[in-house]
């Protein structure tokens, strides 16, 4: 996985934690959905990057 790729996943997963916690303390659930849903797009990207990886050698 490239380091770039990484950061990007990385910050995208972060934010999505923060979105939900700003929702949850909000009490806006759709700011936690939104947030939840930052977080898993960033893990399935980075499975992708792995898997691409595992062929790559």
């Amino acid at each position: 996985m490239g380091i770039e790729d990484k950061l990007n996943n990385t910050a995208e997963n972060t934010g999505g934690k923060i979105k939900e916690g700003v929702g949850r303390a909000t009490d806006d659930e759709r700011l936690e959905a939104e947030g939840r849903g930052d977080q898993a797009s960033a893990n399935l990207k980075q499975a992708g990057e792995k898997i691409k990886d595992v062929f790559r050698k």
